[in-house]
């Protein structure tokens, strides 16, 4: 007998449970229909943000290509005219040889500088116009220099 009022006890207070907590008035549905329309809302807010960052993403990864090769192809060039200051400033005699040796030396550094920006920057992706504005302010630099240095003969 007292497992059946237990039991029956149990059902009617779980019963009652539910119904209190189970219905709930217009006023309470409608404002739980609009709490869920917003945040529905917001999530496709998201997701439409992310799918534009990645269409972008996916627009500068052409863009990168293109930027790369041609940074590279520069940096090559650079290369090229400091292996030629070197073997001028090795075959004759100059006034200043060993300044010269360090402005070259320190010119080649700046390259090397540069091409592991390009190879770093691949690897981030972030921040792109500043990343390009910054890397050919730095080219154009490096390409003055080598084009201004000149070497004075004894």
């Amino acid at each position: 007998m007292k497992k059946s009022i237990l039991l029956f006890s149990l059902a009617t207070g779980l019963l009652f449970g539910n119904v209190l907590t189970g219905c709930k008035s217009p006023d309470q549905k409608v404002e739980d229909a609009q709490i869920k329309v917003d945040n529905a809302q917001e999530n496709l807010e998201q997701v439409e943000v992310k799918a534009a960052v990645s269409e972008m993403k996916a627009a500068n990864a052409e863009e990168w290509k293109i930027f790369k090769n041609e940074s590279e192809a520069k940096i090559r060039t650079n290369e090229i005219r400091i292996k030629e200051l070197k073997s001028k400033i090795k075959s004759a005699d100059f006034v200043m040889e060993e300044v010269y040796e360090n402005r070259v030396d320190s010119l080649e550094l700046q390259n090397k500088k540069l091409q592991t920006r390009v190879d770093n920057y691949s690897k981030s992706m972030t921040d792109w116009e500043t990343f390009k504005r910054e890397f050919n302010n730095d080219m154009e630099g490096l390409g003055k220099a080598l084009k201004d240095f000149t070497i004075k003969k004894k």
